[in-house]
């Protein structure tokens, strides 16, 4: 595994960007599947109060000094700014999640001297999987791309 992949799942405490009221959007999935694997998370949508039932915070400046890392999942348009957040919290941890990224999230990063983890499913990665994130994991350890 990539050891910067490794080092990510270190962090015990992650915030979820792009948390949603609706439990089939990604950002929801994401945050339910990482808390139901054991890891302690915050969710994050400025439009939320609470996320099945946990505080919602309004943004990862709440949450510096808390949480070990990221996952952002929002547009490629969102992205950038929230990445621009993390690294002036001092997170520099951070995980864009597949669909996010883009040129101008990559640019963000490189600007604020993060090195996220970009076009990778976390739910791939942390802990035991199941369903299709078992076919990919598979396929990615076959492929030497795991």
């Amino acid at each position: 595994m990539d050891p910067k992949i490794q080092d990510f799942l270190q962090a015990k405490h992650l915030a979820v960007v792009g948390v949603s009221r609706s439990p089939q959007k990604f950002g929801t999935a994401v945050y339910t599947e990482l808390k139901a694997r054991g890891f302690d998370v915050y969710g994050v949508n400025p439009n939320m109060d609470t996320i099945n039932g946990d505080p919602c915070y309004k943004s990862l400046t709440e949450l510096a000094g808390r949480i070990d890392g990221a996952v952002i999942c929002l547009h490629p348009q969102q992205a950038a700014a929230v990445i621009r957040e993390a690294a002036a919290a001092g997170i520099t941890r951070i995980w864009v999640q597949q669909g996010a990224q883009s040129l101008e999230t990559a640019k963000a990063a490189r600007e604020a001297g993060v090195t996220p983890i970009e076009g990778k499913c976390i739910l791939m990665y942390a802990g035991q999987v199941n369903s299709v994130h078992a076919f990919h994991r598979f396929f990615a350890r076959v492929f030497g791309q795991y």
